[in-house]
């Protein structure tokens, strides 16, 4: 199984980008996907989750800004990101709790590679 995470780079202040996290490989279901974000120097923090129901949840600081959704048949996460900051600046993953057999008790939790979210004020 993998995670590939798309959609990041440079944009101004004010502006927005959506990120994309495609899971691939031996697949039985996927259950609650999130974002994460990793800033220079700084820990990594929960950015929004979601679950196989679609409850969300999300940080505080990106509610009224940010968008968590996914596409059950195309096995992918989004993130919409509206009003960035530069406090926004940082590393996304994505992550998932997959299954990869209908036998296998407890999901495994994956994550994406990581991409970049500069925001420039």
């Amino acid at each position: 199984v993998q995670l590939q995470a798309s959609g990041g780079g440079l944009v101004q202040a004010g502006g927005s980008l959506r990120l994309s996290c495609v899971a691939s490989g031996s697949i039985s279901d996927i259950n609650a996907m999130g974002w994460y974000r990793q800033a220079p120097g700084k820990e990594r923090e929960l950015v929004a989750r979601i679950t196989s129901g679609s409850s969300t949840n999300y940080a505080d600081s990106v509610k009224g800004r940010f968008s968590i959704s996914r596409d059950i048949v195309k096995d992918t996460l989004y993130l919409q990101m509206n009003n960035l900051k530069p406090e926004d600046t940082a590393v996304y993953y994505c992550n998932a709790a997959i299954r990869q057999s209908i036998r296998d008790r407890t999901p495994y939790l994956y994550w994406g590679q990581g991409t970049l979210v500069t925001v420039s004020s």
